[in-house]
């Protein structure tokens, strides 16, 4: 039955890099651990309660987009995403809850790209993130997130 199969994952995942932004356009500041509260990252320009409290996105989607960008390689700074983990199919947990740490988030829908990419990454590159930028989430509970962290999901029969 496919609600059985949307259940299984062969691995956990693992927090690669956590980085925040502490104004609109400015440096990421990329750090070994955060906490999380209701509103968010603490130190996050985006600290507020919401859908779109945590950004996320996959390790391994890095060099897909570097691909669709025509560049050797792109940097989790350069896509301003909160949270990069590898090792799980971080869009097959879309709308479901997910344990990071002993943080967990529900994560609410893709987190696309902005014109903004354009200026970071270059020409076309806002095309090469659509289906490749990550996902959004809201914390159901906080917590501290460390670089490592396991990535599970959250299973409810």
């Amino acid at each position: 039955m496919l609600s059985d199969l949307l259940k299984k994952f062969s691995s956990h995942g693992s927090v690669d890099w956590i980085g925040l932004r502490p104004e609109r356009k400015a440096p990421m500041k990329v750090v070994e651990e955060v906490e999380v509260t209701e509103s968010g990252l603490v130190g996050d320009r985006r600290e507020k309660p919401g859908k779109r409290a945590v950004t996320l996105i996959q390790a391994e989607h890095l060099p897909v987009i570097a691909s669709l960008a025509g560049l050797e390689a792109i940097y989790p700074e350069q896509l301003r995403r909160n949270i990069v983990v590898s090792g799980l199919n971080l869009l097959a947990l879309r709308h479901h809850e997910i344990r990071i740490g002993e943080v967990i988030l529900r994560t609410t829908g893709p987190c696309a790209p902005c014109s903004y990419m354009e200026k970071t990454l270059g020409f076309g590159a806002y095309n090469a993130m659509r289906g490749h930028g990550g996902l959004t989430a809201e914390v159901v509970q906080g917590g501290i997130i460390r670089l490592g962290s396991e990535v599970s999901p959250v299973l409810k029969d």
